[in-house]
């Protein structure tokens, strides 16, 4: 072994020891796990709220079926639902507060206009004495409430990650990866609870 690589072996080794310390020591790895977190809670926010799309078009086939039923209730929900699936999402979409704040006001629009329905739905017995409508219904309120859980995960998984991104010394390995704090969704705890639902 040359007197060159016995020297470059240590050097190596420190810098080695040095670059890895200074990683885990400036918090570069929680970033990257509370980054992944974020990323997690957000695809199963989209998925809850593609369960709940992916439920509208039956509930109305249904409720169509009630001759007598209001249009104009009808109508608004099959327009919200047209504005959830012309909302385009991609990975950008929680690092954009525009983005997110889009997704959430057409989500919004659409549990008020689902809201509406549901409680109109009332002043129709043969709607609701319906085997078809009931199991809409019950699917629905169990999609509500997952939309409700999976959105109170990002919120907490975006709030980890924003105290990470700020707290020093972990904001040095943010700073390292070009993270940065991100927007959480911020609609009135009213607009997040879930339609009442009565059989």
């Amino acid at each position: 072994m040359s007197t060159l690589t016995r020297g470059f072996a240590p050097v190596f080794c420190f810098v080695l020891a040095a670059t890895t310390l200074l990683n885990t020591g400036c918090g570069y790895n929680e970033v990257v796990e509370r980054d992944e977190d974020v990323k997690a809670n957000w695809a199963e926010v989209q998925n809850q709220y593609k369960r709940r799309a992916d439920l509208v078009p039956s509930l109305v086939k249904v409720v169509q079926g009630s001759a007598k039923f209001e249009q104009d209730t009808l109508k608004q929900v099959v327009d919200a639902r047209a504005s959830v699936a012309g909302i385009k999402i991609d990975a950008s979409t929680i690092d954009d507060p525009q983005k997110l704040a889009a997704f959430e006001a057409a989500q919004a629009k659409l549990s008020g206009a689902l809201s509406r329905l549901l409680v109109v739905s009332e002043n129709y017995p043969d709607l609701k004495a319906s085997a078809g409508f009931r199991d809409l219904q019950a699917q629905l309120e169990g999609t509500e409430n997952r939309i409700a859980v999976a959105r109170g995960r990002f919120i907490a998984a975006v709030a980890e990650y924003n105290k990470v991104v700020l707290r020093f010394p972990s904001s040095m390995g943010a700073s390292m990866r070009g993270m940065k704090v991100r927007p959480t969704f911020t609609g009135d705890a009213a607009d997040a609870k879930p339609p009442e639902i009565k059989f």
